[in-house]
């Protein structure tokens, strides 16, 4: 089980350094080729997206079916393992919203990157004619 969140930290690394690298003020050549080829990589990079979403789907289903442990009956080593749990449940959810986010903002950066492309080439042919 813990190999399905390293992964997905190791997504979320690659995410954020991807996303600094589009939102960097490179020169024209740079950027107009890095921008294309993280386009290319955005479509077989979405597959992480249905597994980030279906493992926080089975940390729902995990949290609604945890055995509590908040009476007196608990020893404190349950106690220490159950609040262990939550947070080890908070941070892996944190960790699958992040990939998700991550995703949809450099999807947005590319989009715009093409965006202002297409209108400066408007902009271009204005001006020839």
């Amino acid at each position: 089980m813990a190999l399905q969140w390293l992964i997905l930290e190791c997504v979320v690394a690659v995410e954020a350094a991807i996303a600094v690298l589009l939102t960097l003020p490179w020169p024209k050549k740079i950027g107009s080729r890095i921008v294309p080829l993280i386009s290319m990589l955005l479509q077989p990079f979405a597959t992480i997206i249905p597994f980030a979403v279906f493992n926080l789907l089975d940390l729902y289903w995990k949290s609604e079916h945890r055995l509590e442990c908040s009476s007196e009956v608990c020893t404190q080593e349950e106690r220490f393992h159950y609040e262990r749990s939550i947070y080890k449940a908070q941070k892996n959810v944190i960790l699958c919203v992040s990939v998700c986010l991550l995703y949809w903002c450099m999807h947005q950066i590319c989009k715009y990157h093409k965006e202002i492309k297409q209108l400066e080439e408007v902009e271009k042919r204005a001006k020839h004619h």
